[in-house]
């Protein structure tokens, strides 16, 4: 396993942002090529300071920020295996920078958070990423009442926190849609990729490379395509945090591009890594 050990030197003017798409809870136990991407990605990084986690499965009415001094590990899943409830990441949390976030924001003021802790969308990536637990992590929730381009506002505030020392990551899916993903015709074995979902996905990756944001937040405008691949919307909005807190000046990297199920995106995105 990568032990993943940052070197305790100067940190960069700014921290990258990453976009993960997280999929399977599963993949968290190894020996898939996810898991070891997600390593490479954490042993590339500068040390953080601490992790803020935007994570398709927090959504609230309201935004809140997790503001305790140790998150419980969340295991927000069932009928899995005793490997994965037994599976734990220690990691402190942040409540200073989350009471800072929650005084010094403008578009919103997040409410003070004691009781979620980490949900799969954010240790099962941080885990391989940050085998240590030894960074603080801290979560934003979805406001689940919020137009997908007043999640893109919110980002643009949290854009300060990468000169502050904070990585930012997204964790969700740009393509997900579970119901065609494991509907009878694909377990009876078809697990081609779709049309749609390549498109979407495509379509997506080129407006990022193109940093043309309006779109992605107006994914309803980009065809049949995006309504297949976006049934709902809470595993696509942690994209648009991920792309507000980006700046122009970023290098945008794909350091994932496979689809999984048919219907499921792992596109990871680096900006600025």
């Amino acid at each position: 396993m990568n032990t993943n050990v940052h070197d305790e030197i100067s940190q960069p003017a700014k921290m990258p942002v990453l976009f993960i798409g997280h999929g399977d809870p599963r993949l968290v136990l190894g020996e898939n090529r996810f898991f070891d991407t997600w390593g490479r990605i954490g042993s590339r990084l500068p040390r953080p300071k601490a992790v803020l986690c935007i994570s398709a499965h927090w959504e609230t009415d309201g935004v809140q920020v997790t503001a305790m001094e140790k998150p419980r590990t969340i295991h927000d899943f069932y009928g899995f295996s005793d490997e994965m409830y037994a599976q734990d990441y220690p990691s402190p949390g942040a409540p200073a920078l989350a009471r800072e976030l929650a005084a010094s924001t403008q578009a919103f003021k997040p409410e003070l958070d004691f009781d979620w802790g980490l949900d799969h969308g954010t240790w099962c990536i941080l885990k391989p990423m940050f085998p240590l637990a030894d960074i603080p992590v801290f979560q934003l929730s979805l406001d689940r009442n919020a137009a997908p381009r007043r999640h893109y506002e919110l980002g643009l505030e949290l854009k300060r926190l990468r000169k502050e020392g904070v990585l930012i990551v997204g964790s969700g899916n740009i393509v997900h849609n579970l119901r065609h993903a494991f509907s009878p015709e694909r377990q009876s074995g078809d697990m081609q990729n779709t049309d749609w979902a390549l498109e979407f996905d495509a379509t997506v990756r080129d407006l990022v490379l193109d940093r043309n944001h309006a779109p992605l937040w107006d994914y309803h405008s980009l065809g049949p395509a995006a309504q297949m691949a976006v049934p709902t919307p809470e595993h696509y909005l942690p994209l648009l945090y991920a792309l507000a807190a980006s700046d122009s000046s970023d290098d945008v990297s794909f350091a994932c591009e496979d689809m999984e199920y048919g219907a499921i995106s792992m596109r990871t995105i680096l900006f600025g890594a």
